[in-house]
């Protein structure tokens, strides 16, 4: 309660000042890149699959102008409400987690079951999960913030929800964001102040738990050498990385130009989802690929401003959070396409094709937007 009066007025109700401005405008230019690059990329695809150039555009805006709607309701939802959501929130997380996994009731696409829904209509709880364990994480780490200096009592737990949540999703199977969420967990630990050594001591045995998770499937330790020496299989395993960055290095300086791809006629895999990237260097160039990366640089900027300038410990966490989720998920994918990590499958925020993805991306800010209101002279 103390630390809900200090940014109360006197007639009771919250001091609210104007959100974020940079954060909206970086958050919303990616979105209109992405709707863009959607088109530009599969249009090639849509018309030999569905017979229609702008099928997958289509789909996009709607999903878009939902995550706007998300975006506009959760920015309007006063934050410090979502503490008293997050064991609920963590409940139905992991339900949806268990229950993608049961044949039959998740969707199986590319022998990955990984979505729950009809033909079009679904989500994939991933995407919630990230979410959910965060909000989750930030409720629990700001409860006592000393707790987490003890390895039994305050980090062995959490640990231990990260790896059923990382289990769960690696089953799907989706290592990608497995990672991604283990990333963004260990990181609100480490700004919650665990000790150095414990997190030390976390790095040397995932390295282990990593290994395993690559090599115990043929296709992840075929993507793994691949990426190593892409030109020792080119016609297969390092087919995707080569397509790549035969993208990248076609654009040049300026690109080819709107619509003007090579790659997307089907040499590239899921030119418009996890390699849409490539496709926005190729026609844009290094300028427009630049520009995409320096507004993902000012939407973290502001993200982590927003943890640091925070009117309690509740909101900074879960900002840091929020943004520490979108910058490992947007980094990996940038890795991928560019060839400096393995390839995983991970959309890339606001600009790949995929509902789920930009649905609670767009929530997430929608956080950060309404933290903003609140923050110390942000």
């Amino acid at each position: 309660m103390s630390e809900r009066r200090s940014f109360r007025t006197i007639a009771g109700r919250p001091r609210r000042r104007t959100p974020d401005f940079l954060l909206f405008f970086a958050t919303t230019a990616l979105v209109a890149i992405g709707l863009v690059m959607v088109y530009s990329s599969s249009s090639v695809k849509a018309e030999f699959t569905y017979g229609r150039s702008a099928y997958f555009l289509q789909q996009q805006l709607i999903w878009a102008l939902l995550g706007m709607g998300a975006m506009a309701a959760m920015m309007n939802f006063d934050y410090w409400r979502l503490s008293s959501l997050a064991w609920p929130v963590l409940v139905v997380t992991f339900l949806s987690l268990v229950v993608v996994i049961i044949p039959g009731l998740g969707v199986i696409s590319h022998g990955a079951s990984r979505r729950i829904g009809i033909g079009n209509l679904g989500f994939q709880p991933s995407e919630a999960a990230k979410l959910g364990i965060v909000l989750f994480m930030a409720y629990i780490l700001s409860r006592d913030p000393e707790r987490i200096k003890s390895f039994w009592r305050g980090l062995m737990p959490n640990l231990l929800l990260l790896g059923l949540a990382f289990g769960l999703i690696l089953k799907q199977p989706d290592l990608g964001t497995a990672v991604s969420l283990a990333g963004t967990v260990v990181t609100m630990i480490f700004i919650a102040g665990a000790q150095m050594k414990h997190l030390v001591g976390l790095a040397l045995s995932a390295v282990p738990i990593l290994a395993w998770a690559i090599f115990s499937a043929p296709y992840r330790r075929e993507r793994f050498f691949a990426f190593l020496d892409p030109w020792k299989d080119p016609l297969d395993s390092g087919f995707h990385i080569i397509q790549a960055l035969y993208a990248l290095g076609s654009g040049g300086l300026l690109g080819l130009g709107l619509g003007q791809s090579r790659q997307k006629f089907f040499y590239l895999p899921e030119q418009h989802t996890d390699f849409i990237f490539a496709v926005l260097g190729e026609e844009l160039g290094f300028l427009g690929a630049a520009t995409t990366l320096l507004l993902f640089f000012l939407l973290f900027w502001r993200g982590y401003r927003i943890a640091v300038t925070a009117p309690d410990t509740f909101s900074s966490l879960l900002a840091a959070g929020v943004t520490t989720m979108i910058a490992i998920q947007a980094l990996i994918n940038v890795g991928v396409v560019t060839s400096t990590l393995p390839i995983t499958g991970i959309p890339l925020p606001f600009l790949s094709y995929g509902g789920s993805s930009l649905l609670f991306s767009l929530a997430s800010v929608g956080i950060l937007l309404n933290i903003s209101m609140y923050t110390k002279g942000a």
